[in-house]
């Protein structure tokens, strides 16, 4: 094949090229659809403040102190075992990344001396906060969105029944 050949077979794909370009430009140019500002389509007003709310209401959480009543603290050691790789529950236990839990139920947020808590916990403990059953089911539910600043890198526990097992087992902690 020789050089004009080549030029030929160049020029009808640069000129097929060059037509596609121009018709996508002369149909943009005669077909203008207008974007709307917001896109998607409005819905009615009346339903959209109602479902929010009825949402929020069908996934809040019973009360603790009604969860409380039926919890049971063999079921929380069991779910305590994904928090001994961070924490002991022993009488005296060691720390390790996170404190020992002994007695942390209506004891002082901090509680440990010497411990390397986040600034956030020192603060708390601090202005004399402790952990009562209500603080611990804020913190075991979303540790960040509870305590903002914590250095506890837990995304929580969202069922509320697991929850109230596991403050149940820590309240046994005495």
């Amino acid at each position: 094949m020789d050089s004009f050949e080549l030029n030929k077979i160049a020029g009808a794909v640069l000129g097929v090229a060059l037509v596609t370009m121009g018709l996508n430009m002369m149909a943009g140019i005669v077909v203008n659809p207008a974007k709307p500002v917001v896109p998607g389509y409005e819905l009615p007003g009346g339903e959209v403040a109602a479902a929010p709310a009825a949402a929020a209401a069908a996934t809040a959480d019973p009360p603790i102190a009604e969860r409380m009543t039926v919890a049971d603290a063999g079921r929380g050691e069991r779910g305590a075992a994904a928090c001994r790789a961070c924490h002991s529950f022993d009488n005296g236990g060691p720390n390790r990344v996170g404190p020992n839990l002994w007695k942390v139920v209506d004891g002082p947020k901090a509680h440990i001396d010497g411990f390397g808590y986040s600034a956030a916990l020192r603060e708390r403990k601090a202005k004399g906060e402790k952990w009562g059953v209500a603080e611990l089911d804020g913190f075991l539910k979303n540790p960040k969105g509870y305590l903002p600043g914590t250095s506890m890198s837990f995304a929580g526990i969202g069922r509320a029944d697991q929850r109230a097992d596991l403050i149940a087992y820590l309240t046994s902690l005495k």
